[in-house]
């Protein structure tokens, strides 16, 4: 899927911007984007009307046991192991939420959908996700609003109206500077990189590479994109793209950007089993225990990411919040738990916080 990005040269006027170097961000959605000032200035937030959908007469459940399924975009990986623990350990620290976590065992949206809609006949008073299509994954989540079920999204977004609330676990263009500015430290300002990612249509990773792009354009000019493969959060197949972008494009590939929790790790294996560490710089999105090797080894300089364990945790508590109705529309923030008050942004998103950069000097505080 080829998403133009002209407009968004013509705007900057930029005659040498990494956009005019490539005619598209593939993998990018054509959504606005937001980038942040390059020299780190906040962005100030912009009030928004509550967005999200709305359970059809769902029964008062303030204060009762409920049982909740969490259906993320695959089970079996670090990352949502990390997701699930946190669900849990809210669950359990609130003592009035019963969770399950359960999903296809790779990142398809057909799956995804029949797990939903079989917990939907069960008749669960909750639904975590972390969607594969924000689109495709709509129906299925209106259809439990319907139900009055309460939906609640993390990680991967759905359509605003499909579900109540979104946690976001890092705004996108946070994550986009966050990732676009340690590129341009470790390879250059005038580095070739290419990204691998999960899927074209996965919601959030599509924002990350839009706003990347953006960002880029604005604060790293000079940097050039050759180009995105898809890897379906499958190791082998992260390892493989990764090891066809190294042989497709030999000295020129001075960075790979990994924008899953698969990738990234896949892909610094790719780095390191042809030699190119200190030569391919490798930045991307991975849980810690993943990267250690890597980063300790030197061949890994930056992880970005913020804490799965939180944004399950997070996750648990906005959707008690949605089933006792301390959480409606209009509201400013929610109580978490142990994380304190969570800002309530663009409508119907709660901000879990901002990136984190694991370096070699911090990554062995981190056990997930």
């Amino acid at each position: 899927m080829l998403r133009t990005t002209l407009a968004v040269v013509t705007a900057l006027s930029l005659s040498t911007s990494l956009v005019q170097a490539q005619t598209a961000w593939t993998g990018g959605d054509d959504l606005p984007t937001s980038p942040l000032a390059c020299d780190g200035t906040p962005a100030t937030p912009v009030a928004k009307a509550y967005d999200g959908g709305v359970p059809t007469n769902p029964p008062d459940r303030k204060g009762k046991e409920i049982t909740v399924v969490d259906v993320p975009k695959l089970i079996g990986i670090g990352y949502f192991d990390a997701t699930s623990k946190g669900i849990a350990a809210a669950a359990a620290e609130m003592g009035n939420m019963k969770a399950t976590t359960d999903g296809p065992t790779e990142a398809n949206i057909d799956d995804q959908i029949t797990v939903i809609d079989n917990y939907i006949t069960q008749g669960v008073d909750g639904i975590l996700f972390a969607a594969n299509d924000p689109v495709a994954i709509a129906p299925v989540l209106k259809k439990a609003l319907a139900a009055g079920i309460n939906v609640v999204g993390y990680d991967a977004n759905s359509q605003p109206d499909a579900r109540q609330w979104f946690v976001n676990q890092a705004e996108f263009n946070g994550i986009a500077k966050a990732m676009i500015d340690s590129l341009a430290k470790e390879s250059g300002e005038e580095a070739s990189f290419a990204i691998v990612t999960s899927t074209f249509t996965t919601p959030n990773q599509a924002r990350w590479i839009a706003e990347m792009g953006a960002y880029a354009a604005a604060c790293h000019p000079k940097l050039k994109w050759l180009e995105t493969v898809e890897a379906q959060e499958d190791n082998i197949l992260s390892f493989n793209q990764a090891n066809t972008l190294i042989n497709k494009y030999g000295d020129e590939l001075k960075g790979i950007l990994g924008m899953t929790s698969v990738a990234t790790p896949a892909s610094a294996d790719a780095v390191t089993q042809a030699g190119k560490c200190g030569k391919i710089a490798v930045v991307g999105l991975a849980t810690p225990n993943a990267m250690k090797p890597y980063v300790e080894a030197d061949c890994v300089k930056s992880v970005v990411l913020w804490n799965p364990v939180d944004l399950g945790y997070a996750a648990a508590f906005v959707l008690r919040a949605a089933a006792d109705g301390t959480l409606a529309p209009g509201a400013t923030d929610v109580e978490a738990g142990k994380l304190g008050k969570l800002q309530v942004i663009n409508g119907s998103e709660i901000l879990l916080g901002a990136p984190f950069i694991f370096t070699k000097e911090n990554i062995g505080e981190f056990d997930f």
